[in-house]
């Protein structure tokens, strides 16, 4: 009995056995032709084994059960699903995938499929995006995009980036892309949450920007958000937390070398300054001048590393909820978000809210009605502003070692503690007591009516705004030396109105012609209307902290009360047809005609045409069945776009108020403000634009190439007039000028080995530009744009390009031998001074020294899948470019007020006389700074941009759980820099970094900016 039962056990087990190894063959073909497709994957659903097809598209592979369901994948190809019932044999085709030459993107006023573009347009899709943790979407473009330079030049939390589409062609225009979200223009690209983007396309050519007429220069960016989709409801939770820290150091003095360079500058008095007024310092760093800073035997108390203490590591989180479904007639959406980011500088952070709803209902078979909603409610505490100015980034690196944050008695220290020092509080002082809160509340979105008039007509009109208000308040403490103590302590408010609406309306026109040729037609009308409302008010002369600018009255000086509103409004009325034949020949024609209330009735109205052709030769018959090369596409465009980013009412004579003393009182005076110029017309860009689409081996590798030339005249720039004119503002706006971009751009992605377990993929991009100032005013004279600091930092110069540094040229410091000395003479200075190239008439030699913007820039991206496992990174490479390291003036010359960088230890002495930083000496008789080649450092650099490990659980293991998807994942950024620069970052900008602003002339220059943290992140990706 007993053998019986253990027979029939094994025999059982033996059954099951054999069921389980259900042996299944067949091939793999590709719909278009029947011909083999190999290296297909195919995985049992559920599971995590599979194979792969051979060379001639054959597979064989063995089923748990039945029932089991294979899953076909292929680039190029649509996925598909195919179960198993019982057979032995299954053989598959699959079609090609809207993921290639079928995917559709998004243009202005519509979508396209992508063989149809003859345009240079770019998509990214949301995985792309959201690898890393990234406050904004302007960081989250950074290294995406060939063509597209993106800067993340602060590190303040909240902070965005600069965008540049293929150079700059503007001098005093505005020069960042426009942002269309959601078919709404002109919408700040740092409101919106990342996570709730679907794709983004990138317009960079006249082909396809054209159709955005005056806003089109500088290229448009389409960001499309997260919809409803049919079926049943399904929720996701993405969650991170990350970690910042600083990882780069500026070292400076110690406590016992800034008293070893302290003591030597005024030893250095009897050279520098025979006369011996300033030989000795006020008081000597000792116990019986500075009890609280010294010990009885005259070692110092304190040795603080300010720049340990001010950057510590800080922690940061983001979450977001997601909710999408909907039936056949009816979809939504529902998106929550929360951001809560904080910076390396002490109480410096960003806080966000988002609530976004979207939906979209078939009304009528012929009516469709949809919109969305996004509300964002953000707070930054901003603790770092000025150019330079005595905020913390500086005092890090002037405030002395000798002074500890606070006293026992807990009053905090500073170099005004000591006699003789440039009186800066401490940062972290500065960092508790002056602050700025930008509190913004916004409301974006849409409504939209879709009729369809025929089956081949529709009509389309859409209705978009965006409201935000801005409450910027600020408060400097009573108790800052040198910043706000004098005037008691300083309180002010800024709140603004903003207000934007346009209504879209327009006819598509979708027409197929016979079995060869189709075209589509559009054609629309639009209305917008921008404008804000401000008021400010500032007061001074507090008591006490308590109130700050919670309560302004209870200071006693009122400092300031103004408001102001402006507006302006664009009509514009735009046309595009495209036309295909074949699906091998493609041209394009677009054209807008826009009238902006920004000038003058003359010049109000100008058209923005463009044309574009393709020719696909992969579709002809001598490549169509081609197995290696599975797309081919030649095109070309050439096009002209405009700019009126200028600000409002340049055009009108301004009158302005000023205050006068009439009868010894104060009188509001009525003033001529600006001149006004009725002449001023659009900036115009012309384009010329040929690419190159190549996809092999059924699109495992994929290269697109660019050219383009582009040609900007009529620059709107402030030209000077004589403030003896009598007018406020001593410039006016006249069209003076041109700029030429040309550049290359290379995407090359590659599929380097595909297998059932395992997938590597590449991805490179590169871009090089050449600016060139083709033509200024009738002379030809040089511009200088500013900033000016210590001089002139940039210059505008016909035949060279924007962003030339302009300063002298520093040889070294002179020796003192017999010749060096009498040269030095001749300057005024002596040995051991900073020995400069002069003009032959001894006057200062000023040349171009370097340049703001990089000659190429590429991102090389690799990607690996394993199983559950992935990992990938990305490199970045930014080279030929300058960083203009200004700091330098404050923490290399100017002993005896302030520390110094160690650099100084390698000062001229007389047995070092091979250096470039001069012999220490009090501050008073120093060498005057010159803005030079020094300070203009080599800022090319490669980054470790984003590294990220994550696994995946099985979907088998899940969905017990009733789980679609389980992802974790951990990350780094900015995980190293290898440069030559000797600041924090070479990718910066202090002087200005706001979107929206024009930042073209301040890229790169360095006066004390927040370091770059590395960031490690924790990431938590779930599905139902």
């Amino acid at each position: 009995m007993k053998k019986s039962l253990i027979y029939s056990i094994l025999f059982t087990l033996l059954s099951l056995q054999a069921m389980a190894q259900i042996k299944i063959s067949g091939k793999v073909t590709s719909a278009q032709d029947n011909s083999p497709l190999p290296a297909v994957s195919i995985k049992i659903k559920g599971t995590s084994s599979g194979t792969v097809t051979d060379a001639n598209g054959n597979y064989n592979i063995s089923l748990p059960n039945a029932n089991a369901v294979l899953i076909f994948s292929y680039t190029g190809f649509a996925t598909q699903e195919v179960g198993a019932d019982g057979r032995s044999t299954i053989n598959v085709q699959l079609k090609e995938t809207a993921s290639n030459l079928n995917e559709v993107v998004v243009i202005g006023y519509g979508t396209a499929k992508k063989s149809d573009l003859t345009g240079a347009v770019t998509t990214i899709k949301a995985e792309q995006l959201l690898d890393k943790p990234v406050p904004n979407l302007t960081q989250a473009l950074q290294g995406k995009v060939a063509g597209v330079d993106v800067s993340v030049n602060s590190n303040a939390p909240g902070a965005g980036a600069k965008v540049r589409i293929r150079g700059i062609g503007s001098i005093n225009s505005n020069i960042d892309p426009v942002y269309v979200v959601d078919g709404v223009v002109g919408v700040d690209p740092n409101s919106i949450n990342p996570n709730d983007i679907a794709s983004i396309e990138v317009l960079k050519d006249a082909s396809s920007t054209a159709i955005y007429g005056v806003r089109g220069a500088n290229g448009i960016i389409m960001v499309t958000t997260k919809r409803g989709k049919k079926g049943p409801a399904t929720i996701s939770y993405d969650a991170n937390t990350n970690i910042s820290e600083l990882y780069r150091h500026v070292p400076t003095l110690n406590s016992k070398e800034f008293i070893d360079i302290y003591n030597q500058s005024f030893a250095n008095g009897a050279k520098f300054d025979p006369t011996g007024a300033v030989q000795t310092p006020a008081k000597a760093l000792n116990y019986q001048n500075f009890p609280l800073l010294f010990n009885p035997d005259n070692t110092p108390k304190y040795d603080t590393n300010w720049e340990k203490e001010t950057y510590k590591p800080s922690f940061s989180q983001s979450h977001q909820l997601n909710i999408q479904g909907g039936s056949e007639k009816s979809v939504y959406s529902l998106s929550l978000g929360y951001l809560n980011q904080h910076g390396l500088t002490p109480t410096s952070a960003f806080k966000r809210y988002s609530i976004k709803m979207t939906m979209d209902n078939d009304v009528k078979d012929w009516l469709k009605i949809g919109g969305s909603i996004n509300l964002i409610s953000s707070r930054q505490r901003l603790v770092t502003d000025g150019n330079g100015s005595l905020n913390v980034p500086r005092a890090v690196t002037e405030e002395v070692p000798l002074v500890p944050i606070k006293y026992p008695n807990g009053v905090y220290a500073g170099n005004f503690d000591i006699a003789g020092l440039e009186g800066a509080p401490n940062p972290i002082q500065i960092a508790n007591e002056r602050y700025t809160l930008n509190n913004n509340m916004q409301m974006l979105g849409n409504v939209y009516f879709q009729f369809k008039i025929s089956k081949e007509l529709d009509f389309k009109t859409d209705f978009g705004y965006n409201l935000s208000s801005q409450k910027n308040n600020f408060y400097s403490s009573l108790a800052l030396q040198h910043l706000s103590a004098d005037q008691g302590g300083v309180a002010n408010i800024n709140a603004y109105q903003n207000y934007f609406w346009q209504t879209e309306n327009y006819l598509t026109w979708n027409k197929k012609i016979n079995d060869h040729q189709r075209f589509t037609a559009l054609a629309g009308i639009s209305f917008n209307r921008n404008g804000y409302e401000r008021v400010r008010s500032e007061t001074q002369n507090f008591i006490d902290d308590f109130f700050q600018y919670h309560y302004q009255q209870a200071g006693s000086v009122k400092s300031a009360n103004e408001s102001q509103d402006e507006s302006n409004s664009l009509n514009s009325y735009y046309g595009r047809i495209s036309y295909n034949i074949d699906e091998k020949y493609l041209f394009t024609a677009t054209g807008r005609y826009d009238g902006s209330s920004r000038f003058s009735e003359k010049n109000k109205f100008s058209f923005f045409p463009s044309v574009g052709a393709a020719w696909r030769v992969s579709q002809e018959d001598f490549l169509k069945n081609s197995k290696s090369v599975s797309n081919l596409k030649v095109r070309a465009s050439y096009g002209i776009t405009g700019n009126q980013e200028i600000g409002n009412y340049r055009s009108l004579a301004q009158y302005g108020t000023g205050q006068t003393v009439l009868n010894g009182a104060a009188q509001i005076s009525l003033l001529p403000a600006y001149l006004g110029n009725p002449d001023l017309k659009w900036e115009r860009t012309k384009m010329l634009d040929g690419g190159v689409e190549l996809g092999l081996f059924g699109d495992r590798v994929n290269l697109n190439a660019d050219f383009y030339i582009k040609n900007t005249s009529d620059l709107l720039l402030q030209t000077p007039i004589p403030w003896s004119a009598g007018f406020t503002t001593a410039n006016v706006y006249k069209n003076v000028g041109s700029v030429r971009n040309t550049g290359i751009e290379l995407a090359l992605s590659t599929v380097n080995v595909r297998t059932s377990d395992f997938e590597w993929t590449t991805n490179f991009i590169f871009a090089s530009n050449k600016n060139k100032v083709t033509k200024l005013n009738d002379g030809g004279a040089d511009i200088f744009p500013g900033p000016n600091f210590l001089g002139q930092n940039y210059v505008i110069r016909v035949g060279q390009p924007l962003g030339s540094f302009y300063g002298m040229t520093r040889v070294g410091t002179y020796s003192d031998s017999p010749a060096d000395i009498a040269e030095a003479a001749k300057h005024g200075l002596k040995a051991g001074d900073r020995k400069y190239l002069y003009n032959a008439d001894g006057s200062n030699q000023y040349s171009i020294i370097g340049r703001a913007y990089p000659k190429w820039t590429g991102t090389f991206s690799s990607s690996f899948k394993y199983k559950h496992w992935d990992f990938s990174f990305d490199i970045r490479f930014v080279e030929g470019v300058n960083t203009a390291a200004n700091f330098k003036h404050s923490s290399e010359d100017r002993q005896t007020i302030s520390n110094s960088l160690k650099t100084v230890l390698n000062g001229w002495t007389p047995n070092n006389q091979n250096t470039s930083i001069s012999q220490v000496r009090n501050y008073k008789y120093a060498q005057d700074s010159h803005f030079d080649t020094w300070w203009v450092e080599d800022g090319s650099f490669i980054r470790g941009q984003n590294f990220i490990l994550g696994y995946t659980f099985p979907t088998a293991m899940l969905q017990r759980v009733h789980m679609s998807r389980l992802r974790i994942y951990a990350s780094v950024q900015n995980l190293f820099v290898i440069t030559k620069y000797t600041g924090y970052d070479p990718e910066v900008d202090t002087f200005n970094s706001s979107y929206g602003s024009n930042p073209a002339f301040s890229q790169n220059i360095d006066f004390f900016a927040n370091p770059r943290p590395r960031i490690w992140n924790l990431g938590l990706q779930v599905g139902f």
